[in-house]
């Protein structure tokens, strides 16, 4: 069998390299590069990407891209729309991918370059770190932001002041203004590696950092369905990934940044804009919102993945009510943008080929309910004057999630029939728990709970004793109730 290159053999354009990627794994292939051969495609960009390997000495990974010449295949699909779609593309826009541990000296050759433009990253939330041990002459130091201090001072001495020398930077680190903080770890290494003045100048005038926001679901390689995937598509593909349809690109910086990387100009959902803050608070309030405050329910009614919880007319009603009700009244972009990205959340939940565990997306709720739930609830009631009836269940379906007992391996709750499962968070959040249970009295535990303020930013929610008291009434209805579908099917008809 070809393998995926050799079917583009003769057909293939070569464009130079205009881009620099840190990182050479699946979501980058799935995502960023994915858009740059839409680009190419459409006579938008006429750019390659090299990839770096940036964290492993193993050589393995960079000499299989190379060996397939950066040729993979791109498998998305999923819902869109409620119906089932799968695109297949060959992605050709990588050129090569270097192992810093080997080719350090070809990494700082592409620094002189004039032709590149663009720098991405994905070196996971840990990788964009201040290394105060790396230095200036490891090849390579162990940090990203020290490698691309680096190169950037490579590219300051090879070009000089010169417009030519111009690069936009783009981390797609899921960390808050992952641009700002980048550049902030770089002028901290310069700082300390006593670069001239000059240098400090130069990042300013020359090198462009923009914070962004990133949203897709890259499932990666599917090595069960390798073998009939290649027989369908005819031609060998080891480095072949899966992806969601949906795809979404914030990039905050100026407009005309976006001539750097025209892919806004293609199909892929890439926005620029001057402020990526309320995109993030769309994403944290509808879907990661909407999974939490819907996870701990669905599992305590008998569900193990998202998909399945869709497919039950309760919880899908509870779901969008939940978020047309009571989260979207609390956002401030257009009601028709925010309905748009709900209806695509659905479709995301939805996607036959993605299992979502739930008791993975339960992990350290104790943290993502008061990041991603709590605030559209406390923003309701000063908006509306009353307490949100499904957040306010979501919060109590939380507490009786958490409800467990310590064991010498772990906390652990318990499912209705008895069926026992164990809760992954922070130990002292976890023993807080199993405490305010002790006594199994459900009241006594909301009302202990609800004031510990290490759960809730530093909140005391008894402070809010219309919360409390209906958090309390739900815990009881939970409580009592022989399926926690019972509780929210009259809270759906309007019930208590």
């Amino acid at each position: 069998m070809r393998k995926v290159n050799e079917t583009l053999d003769g057909q293939r354009k070569l464009f130079p390299e205009k881009v620099l990627q840190f990182g050479e794994g699946n979501f980058l292939r799935g995502f960023a590069d994915w858009m740059i051969h839409l680009a190419n495609d459409q006579g938008l960009f006429s750019g390659s990407v090299v990839l770096c390997q940036p964290s492993s000495k193993d050589s393995r990974k960079a000499d299989l891209i190379n060996s397939q010449k950066g040729v993979y295949t791109l498998v998305m699909r999923g819902q869109e729309n409620g119906r089932v779609v799968e695109r297949v593309e060959k992605i050709s826009s990588v050129s090569r991918c270097l192992n810093l541990f080997r080719d350090f000296a070809a990494f700082l050759d592409l620094a002189a370059s004039p032709l590149l433009k663009i720098i991405i990253s994905n070196t996971t939330e840990a990788g964009i770190t201040f290394v105060s041990a790396d230095q200036p002459g490891d090849r390579p130091p162990s940090s990203y932001p020290a490698k691309l201090t680096i190169f950037l001072y490579e590219r300051f001495k090879k070009l000089g002041d010169v417009e030519a020398a111009e690069l936009l930077v783009l981390p797609t680190e899921l960390i808050d203004d992952n641009g700002a903080l980048l550049k902030n770890y770089i002028l901290r290494h310069s700082a300390d590696w006593n670069y001239e003045k000059e240098f400090f100048t130069w990042l300013e005038r020359r090198i462009h950092f923009a914070n962004t926001l990133v949203d897709r679901i890259v499932t990666g390689h599917p090595a069960g369905e390798m073998d009939a995937l290649q027989a369908r598509l005819g031609y060998r593909d080891d480095l072949l990934v899966a992806a969601e349809p949906y795809n979404l690109w914030v990039i905050e910086g100026r407009t005309e940044w976006a001539d750097f990387l025209p892919i806004d100009r293609t199909e892929a959902n890439v926005i620029w804009t001057d402020n990526v803050a309320p995109y993030k608070k769309r994403k944290v309030r509808i879907l990661n919102g909407a999974h939490t405050s819907t996870v701990p329910a669905a599992y305590l009614a008998g569900f193990d993945i998202v998909r399945d919880f869709m497919h039950d007319d309760i919880f899908r009603q509870y779901l969008e009510k939940i978020i047309h009700t009571e989260i979207i009244p609390t956002l401030e972009q257009p009601r028709k943008e925010l309905e748009k990205f709900a209806a695509s959340v659905a479709d995301r939940f939805d996607n036959p080929y993605i299992d979502h565990r739930l008791l993975d997306i339960g992990l350290n709720t104790s943290a993502k309910f008061p990041a991603r739930c709590l605030p559209s609830l406390l923003e309701y009631m000063e908006i509306k004057g009353s307490v949100p009836p499904l957040l306010s269940f979501s919060l109590a379906a939380y507490l009786a999630f958490y409800k467990c007992d310590k064991r010498d391996d772990g906390y652990f709750g318990r499912q209705p029939d008895g069926q026992s499962y164990q809760l992954r968070d922070d130990q002292s959040a976890l023993d807080l728990f199993a405490s305010a249970w002790a006594e199994g009295d459900a009241e006594k535990a909301a009302t202990r709970l609800l004031s510990a303020k290490q759960l809730w930013d530093g909140r005391d929610l008894t402070a809010f004793p219309e919360l409390a008291e209906k958090v309390i009434v739900h815990l009881k209805n939970i409580e009592t109730a022989a399926n926690i579908k019972e509780v929210i099917a009259n809270l759906l008809r309007g019930g208590q």
